[in-house]
């Protein structure tokens, strides 16, 4: 548990009110993430913005699966829960399913599979990174702005994960998540899968 003071909800104001009540309406309640990140809101904006421009050009589907390898690969418990739940707005549960428990075996195109293999290295061991990481990725038909973006998602997803654990903040369990889904989310975490060649 943080040692940090964050504010409740009937204290905030300004742009610290008005996170919390888009993580509200969002998601019916605020993230522990938030309120930490709100302690210094115009950096927590400036967050959203980053993350928000990287979604968007590379779309949600792609977004989300580099998110979940990244917070695998970092060993991220709040990133790999947050983003689950999220990710349900672009697979069914049973597939989310597989993605979870092992990407590499879930049915996902080629391309997907490499994007999160690339996610999970640069995670784990971005110092040991080269050419060879990205030329798999353009054998594959990425692009340089589509490698580019996949870099940007899972780096700023290792940012976001090290502050949260850094400041141990407390994990939310969104409340919509089965304990099935959970589960697949979170016991990878313990057998972290082997970085690809």
């Amino acid at each position: 548990m943080s040692i940090l003071h964050t504010a409740g909800e009937d204290e905030v104001q300004g742009a610290v009110a008005a996170a919390y009540a888009a993580d509200r309406s969002a998601l019916g309640y605020v993230p522990s993430h938030t309120k930490v990140l709100a302690i210094n809101p115009e950096a927590f904006e400036a967050w959203k913005a980053l993350q928000g421009s990287i979604a968007k050009s590379m779309g949600m589907r792609r977004y989300e699966l580099v998110t979940l390898a990244a917070a695998l690969g970092i060993g991220s418990r709040h990133c790999r829960l947050a983003h689950g739940n999220k990710s349900l707005k672009y697979f069914d549960e049973q597939e989310l399913l597989r993605i979870a428990r092992d990407y590499r075996t879930a049915g996902l195109e080629d391309a997907e599979v490499a994007m999160m293999d690339f996610a999970v290295k640069l995670s784990t061991d971005s110092a040991a990174m080269g050419e060879v990481d990205s030329r798999r990725l353009r054998d594959l038909g990425f692009s340089d702005r589509e490698i580019v973006d996949i870099t940007l998602a899972a780096a700023a997803r290792n940012y976001l994960s090290r502050i949260l654990q850094a400041l141990d903040v407390d994990v939310d369990v969104p409340p919509t998540l089965s304990k099935e889904m959970r589960g697949a989310l979170l016991d990878p975490l313990d057998t972290r899968l082997p970085v690809a060649d």
